[in-house]
Order: C-alpha cells, then sequence, then structure tokens
C-alpha cells in the first residue's frame, strides 16, 4: 500500500518528530510506500504576522499542493502528525477533496488547549477543556506567553470547531494512551474514532546491566518537567546518591549547583540516552504535566530500566507501581526521596521490576506490536471511507 505522511517540523527536536521518523521507517520496512509531506517552523520567520495568522487557520497554498500531491502519487490514506502551524488543519479538507481517508496522531493536546499541555503557572490545568472560545488560555496569554498569539491558535481550534473539521475530516485518531484519549472524549470526541497506540522504538537496544549505580533524569530542562522537585528529592536523601541529568532547558545552571552528586550532562544524542539508561540503576521522571507519549519510558523499559515516576496522567498508565517501576505524588520531594531510598534499599524487587518493564516492552512499544495497531487503524479508516463512498 502507500501512505502519505504528514509532519510539521518544531524548530526545538522532540518526540513527535521521532515518532514520524520511525514510523515512516516502519512502514517503509514492511514493503509500504511512503510519500512524506513535511514542512518546518524554522520558516516561520519567513513570514509577516498578518501572513503567518492566515497560514496557521487556513492555508490554500498547502491545500492546493496537498492535492496535487494526492493526485501524483494516489495514496491509500493520508496519516497527519502535527499540522501547527504552518500546514494548517485546512490540509484535511483538501485530502477529503480527493477523496482519501484521514488519520491523526493526537501527540498532544493542541486540538483541545491553546498551549497543548494542560499546565500553566506551575499547576495542572483544565479550564479550556470543553470551551468552544478557549478564552481562559487568551487571558492568561498561554501560548509563548503572548495574547496575540494565544488568540490566533484560540480562533483556529474555534474555526475548525465550527467547519466541523475534526469531526467530519478525519477518519480516525491515534492517541498515545488510554488517559490521553480520555482527555478527548471529555471534550466531546467520539470515542469510537480514538485509537490507542503506545509509543515505540523502531530498532530494539536489547537488555542492559542496570549496575551503575546511578540515578538517571532524562528531558528537557523546564519546570514542567519536575527537575526542581527531583534536586531536592536527591537533596534530602539520607545517603548522596549519583544523579546524571541528560538535557537542556533554561533551568540548566551556568555553573554547579551546589550537588556534588549532580552531574549535569546537557543536551545528548538518543544512543548516548539508551546507553546511559543501560548502565543506570533506575530512571526518574518527575514531570508536573500530563505527559503523553513519554519516550524516555518506552526507552528506559527496553532495556529493562525500571521507573520511577509521577502519579500523574500517561505517567501512571505506563509505569504500573510495584510491577514495571513506582509511582509518587507529583511535586512533592519528600515522597520522592522516600519513594528512591525504598527501590534502593530493596534490589532484588528492582530487579523483577526490570524484569518486567522488559516484558512490558516487548509486548506493548516493540515495533512489530506497534506495526500491527497502526495496520489496523488505517484498515478501519480505508474500510470507513470504502462503506461512505458507496
Amino acid at each position: 500500500m502507500r501512505f502519505l505522511v504528514v509532519h510539521n517540523y518544531y524548530q526545538r527536536p522532540g518526540g513527535e518528530d521521532v515518532v514520524f521518523e520511525s514510523e515512516t521507517a516502519l512502514l517503509e520496512a514492511h514493503g509500504h510506500e511512503v510519500i512524506r509531506y513535511t514542512a518546518t517552523n524554522d520558516d516561520v520567520r519567513k513570514y509577516g504576522s498578518a501572513a503567518m495568522a492566515c497560514r496557521t487557520i487556513w492555508n490554500p497554498a498547502t491545500v492546493s499542493s496537498i492535492r496535487e500531491t494526492i493526485r501524483k502519487a494516489r495514496p491509500d490514506l493520508m496519516h497527519v502528525h502535527n499540522a501547527f502551524p504552518l500546514l494548517s488543519p485546512s490540509i484535511y479538507s483538501g485530502a477529503a477533496s480527493e477523496g482519501i481517508p484521514v488519520v491523526q496522531t493526537l501527540h498532544n493536546f493542541r486540538l483541545l488547549c491553546p498551549k497543548a499541555t494542560f499546565y500553566r503557572d506551575q499547576h495542572v490545568c483544565e479550564d479550556c477543556l470543553g470551551t468552544r472560545t478557549y478564552w481562559p488560555a487568551i487571558v492568561h496569554a498561554c501560548y509563548r506567553q503572548s495574547r496575540a498569539a494565544t488568540a490566533l491558535t484560540a480562533l483556529m481550534l474555534t474555526t475548525h470547531s465550527a467547519l466541523g473539521t475534526w469531526h467530519h475530516r478525519v477518519s480516525r485518531y491515534i492517541a498515545i494512551s488510554e488517559f490521553s484519549k480520555g482527555k478527548f472524549v471529555d471534550a466531546g470526541w467520539p470515542a469510537g474514532k480514538i485509537a490507542v497506540k503506545p509509543n515505540f522504538l523502531l530498532a530494539d537496544p536489547g537488555v542492559g546491566t542496570t549496575g551503575g549505580g546511578y540515578a538517571l533524569f532524562v528531558g528537557r530542562l523546564s519546570e514542567e518537567k519536575g527537575l526542581a522537585t527531583l534536586l531536592e528529592a536527591i537533596n534530602r536523601m539520607p545517603q548522596p546518591l549519583h544523579l546524571k541529568i541528560a538535557g537542556d532547558g533554561p533551568l540548566r545552571p551556568s555553573s554547579g549547583n551546589g550537588q556534588a552528586c549532580v552531574e549535569w550532562l546537557g543536551h545528548q544524542s538518543r544512543e548516548a540516552v539508551v546507553d546511559l539508561m543501560r548502565r543506570a540503576a533506575l530512571l526518574v521522571v518527575p514531570s508536573e504535566w500530563y505527559e503523553t507519549g513519554v519516550l524516555t519510558i518506552v526507552e528506559a523499559f527496553s532495556v529493562g530500566l525500571p521507573v520511577i515516576a509521577s502519579r500523574l496522567g500517561t505517567m501512571a498508565e505506563m509505569v504500573s507501581d510495584g510491577d514495571t517501576g513506582l509511582l509518587f505524588t507529583p511535586g512533592d520531594p519528600q515522597n520522592l526521596s522516600d519513594t528512591i531510598q525504598w527501590a534502593l534499599s530493596h534490589p532484588d524487587d528492582m530487579r523483577e521490576m526490570a524484569r518486567r518493564a522488559r516484558l512490558q516492552f516487548e509486548r506493548k512499544h516493540s515495533a512489530a506490536a506497534s506495526y500491527r495497531t497502526l495496520i489496523q487503524v488505517y484498515s478501519d479508516a480505508m474500510s470507513e471511507a470504502g462503506r461512505h463512498a458507496q
């Protein structure tokens, strides 16, 4: 089969970009032809504010281009990962005009929350969930700390809700977790159109040794990731624990932070991150917002590394407390410190959790498991489109 796969790359590479590239490679590995249709946010600077506003809401150039691409390639289906902001949701109408079904992956909460995170002012916020105007987000300048930018995003969402784009132009949605799906259902989206397909790894790195004697944090060094909670938890440990922090962002100190046991590694490649995981004792994911895919947890499970994560959102779904890792109260450094201490003092239990984490990876996050689910979603979308065409 032939698939048109669409993605608007971000300026700062992230998990969505990785999933787009891995999933297209997965399809090709199974003999399918993939036509990639992409844009990059590096091009945003080419447009003035008025032109950018128009493109975000409705991009006629993209509509024409996507229709021409479909006419030439004749794909069986179009799969969109991210259309914001350059491609715009108008691409769905372009596909509909050419009579091909559309699948959309819900990598984040952009279609429910202008900021896409359900997080503001250091706490989870669902004020816009189920609204029509997204006025709370505009008042709080949630997107890029700008009321104008937030209003533009809200207008895009409101316009396409009114046009029925989300409900009538997309055949199937893919949510990364049951938790994520639940938020869309809460907002009135039809549950039957949303399949759940967890994130996956294209290549299996194999089980590691987990004997390095250190805890590991991987991610952007920003407020919502819970780094301050983790550092305070380490500071409260009765015995020093070596913590390695892989990532970059606004919270990275310009020099040492006074904790000799903390090692700031900066940005690391995916290969280097997996190597760190193979030798770590545990991975800590202390995020204080609704993480969606959490590729770092998938990577940890792939090498048999148990995870300590916040009891929040998708993290609490991926990490089964006492089975594949441990959960703690988000934002509570003492509870996190106690949880880490328990893990270090129960090595046999942690080894068993590591074994079960690896089994979880094989069952839910392997390339084989992901391909089966993806093709089933495609098949359902194409079958529905065929019924409507009759």
